[in-house]
């Protein structure tokens, strides 16, 4: 969903990867020290950054770039009631600064607080007209919005197929179970895939829904005139893939997490593939339980044997919930397709 801007990226973190452009114009002093941090917290060293953060504030308290990344931090591990302390103090000092607003609108957003999330990214947007992220939030906010008002007219109605249609158009931009579900069910809809909140239950990658329609629906004639086909079948092997990386993250499963990394694998901030390695596992068997999950999975081949993915990695554990846009580059080698680069944000 939302976009946070680490970019506190994607309004839900990781979201990865929050954006620093128009903050680390604003200030230069101790830039070094901050970017350092900055690249601590992306490789997942949350503690090491927060020392180097620390360290920076202990000589100057008021320094912005300091102050918005040790939001971030504190966003990552799950400690929303100091990343909000930090954001809103920021927003005050430095109210022409956009990004703090639109953190603090994915840490509301992550809380189901979507009205809150609205005037947060509509200060954003006042403060910098052209700033992107905080539009796209929006636009997933309102999504939201719209979302839950028809799933309340079709709990009140349930033979309103207007509210249906209406609702599966909107969990079409957004994700989240079929209306019809919801209204025999009775239940409030779940949270959209929008950056920063919890992800569906029973997430459904996008090629999917194509899957699900019989065939008898599409004449034969009219699936032979496609010449978009055999790339469409290139791209569901591509999505099956990642969610089969997915599903072995959400059962800890770290061999075979890590086996979905090709040889050739770019690590971050180009650390040695065996401290990557023992960093992911540590991170993997520290919580009690994680589920992540894919959502609105978008497929660029690069060929037969390259692909590009960008999606909506919706994660939950028992110590942090975090929701961000990533980007991975895959190729294929012997039959099977691996990940060779994977990075947060568009």
């Amino acid at each position: 969903m939302l976009n946070s801007d680490r970019r506190p990226r994607n309004l839900w973190l990781s979201v990865a990867a929050l954006c620093f452009a128009t903050l680390f114009a604003a200030a230069s002093s101790r830039a070094d020290d901050v970017q350092d941090a900055a690249k601590l917290l992306k490789a997942g060293q949350h503690q090491q950054a927060l020392e180097r953060v620390n360290k920076v504030l202990a000589s100057k308290p008021r320094d912005p770039q300091a102050r918005f990344l040790k939001g971030l931090i504190f966003t990552e591990q799950g400690n929303t009631k100091e990343a909000i302390e930090i954001f809103t103090k920021l927003t005050q000092d430095y109210p022409e600064l956009p990004e703090p607003y639109n953190n603090l609108a994915v840490i509301y957003a992550s809380q189901g607080q979507y009205e809150k999330a609205r005037a947060s990214l509509e200060q954003s947007i006042r403060t910098h007209p052209s700033y992107a992220t905080a539009y796209e939030n929006l636009g997933d906010v309102y999504a939201k919005l719209a979302s839950q008002a028809y799933d309340k007219a079709l709990q009140l109605d349930s033979t309103n197929t207007g509210a249906q249609n209406k609702l599966s158009l909107v969990r079409d931009l957004v994700g989240g179970p079929a209306p019809a579900a919801v209204a025999a069910a009775r239940e409030p809809a779940k949270p959209p895939v929008v950056v920063a909140q919890k992800a569906p239950e029973k997430p459904a990658p996008a090629p999917a829904k194509a899957a699900e329609k019989p065939a008898a629906e599409k004449p034969a004639a009219a699936v032979a005139e496609k010449p978009a086909a055999k790339p469409a079948a290139a791209d569901a092997d591509v999505v099956k893939a990642l969610n089969a990386w997915a599903q072995a993250w959400s059962k800890k499963d770290v061999n075979a997490y890590l086996s979905f990394y090709a040889k050739d694998f770019k690590t971050p901030g180009g650390e040695p593939r065996a401290e990557w390695e023992k960093g992911r596992r540590t991170r993997i068997e520290a919580p009690k339980s994680i589920s992540v999950a894919v959502g609105s999975p978008k497929v660029t081949m690069a060929g037969p044997n390259q692909a590009t993915i960008t999606f909506r990695q919706n994660y939950r554990s028992d110590k942090l919930k975090a929701n961000s846009v990533k980007t991975v580059v895959m190729t294929r080698s012997e039959g099977r397709w691996q990940i060779k680069e994977e990075k947060s944000g568009k």
